[in-house]
């Protein structure tokens, strides 16, 4: 059995959860690699055998993703020539995390593709979503990487086809302490509107990560970083809580771990306005911008809901071969618990 794994590069929780269950897949079947997009701070930890530029949203300095910039960025021709160009007859099964190109050629070519991402769980009608999308986001959650079956991940499993989020071997092997600081990672907003923001806290002490710096910096209450996973995940572990944007990976490694959450959507990303929905109805703290007065009430709380999640890469795997190759005797099940 051949599969090709696809995902897109433009978020931690793409990588994390390819690093996590293409090693499993390979163990049953010869698995390649596409990836499109250049944004995540995170490395896939084998060879990459189609890499595309594809769709990347960029990140404004004010809280938001860039459409001006993201628009300019995109090469269109040479989008729908990748897309005609792939050339999938070589592959039983198209695994597609959000991934427009193979998603996009798998339908022109009447492919057998399998949706295995955090956006396929919103289109499921059981996950809660907020009331009023634009017509834009609803065109991208319809058409960016368009797959009608497959499994989803969320916060919570709202769904059967529904998983919990997948949690790096790096964060689950982690030790939990608490110790005086407050782990920050919000990528849309410059240092310098974060520094003007959370030196005013300066009761409080707060660890900020951030592509702007270039190396450790103190500045009065804050310690400044660059980005690298390990270092903030450290931080995030050893902290009193976490603050950051609300894609689905951190706040998802900050629950894992039993932080206290609070997270701020970006503007203009319809899939973090969901997240938020999601995890406010969860009981988790949310303010739409970088507010102090907000940040300071949150800071204050001294209860907040935990979840529980556990390892559940092998189940993952498991569930997609059974849905897909059930009928292929050479397919061995995985066990449960590795």
């Amino acid at each position: 059995m051949k599969i090709l794994y696809s995902l897109q590069a433009t978020g931690n929780g793409h990588i994390t959860r390819a690093n996590e269950l293409v090693p499993i897949f390979k163990k049953h079947a010869k698995v390649d690699i596409l990836v499109s997009g250049t944004e995540s701070s995170l490395k896939l930890n084998f060879n990459v055998k189609y890499k595309f530029k594809g769709l990347s949203f960029v990140f404004g300095k004010r809280g938001g993703i860039s459409f001006f910039h993201t628009i300019r960025k995109v090469n269109f021709i040479r989008l729908f020539i990748d897309i005609w160009s792939l050339n999938l007859d070589d592959y039983d099964l198209i695994l597609i995390d959000f991934e427009p190109i193979s998603a996009w050629a798998a339908k022109l070519q009447n492919k057998k593709a399998f949706a295995l991402s955090h956006q396929y769980a919103l289109v499921n009608e059981n996950v809660p979503m907020i009331k009023k999308l634009s017509f834009i986001h609803k065109l991208i959650l319809k058409f960016y990487a368009p797959v009608k079956k497959g499994f989803g991940f969320h916060f919570a499993k709202y769904d059967k086809n529904i998983f919990f989020p997948i949690i790096s071997k790096n964060i689950r092997k982690l030790k939990p302490k608490v110790k005086d600081h407050y782990a920050i990672y919000l990528p849309a907003y410059s240092v310098k509107k974060l520094k003007k923001i959370f030196t005013k806290l300066n009761r409080f002490n707060f660890h900020i990560f951030s592509k702007e710096v270039k190396e450790k910096v103190l500045h009065k209450n804050l310690t400044l970083q660059p980005i690298n996973s390990k270092v903030f995940s450290i931080s995030m572990a050893n902290s009193l809580g976490v603050i950051c944007g609300a894609g689905f990976e951190t706040p998802a490694e900050a629950i894992y771990l039993k932080k206290k959450l609070l997270v701020i959507p970006m503007k203009n990303q319809f899939e973090q306005k969901c997240n938020a929905f999601a995890l406010k109805e969860l009981g988790y703290k949310v303010t739409p911008k970088l507010n102090k007065t907000k940040i300071e009430n949150w800071l204050k709380i001294k209860e907040y809901p935990t979840l529980n999640y556990k390892h559940n890469s092998y189940e993952v795997v498991e569930k997609v071969l059974l849905y897909y190759i059930k009928t292929l005797d050479s397919i061995q099940i995985l066990p449960k618990n590795n």
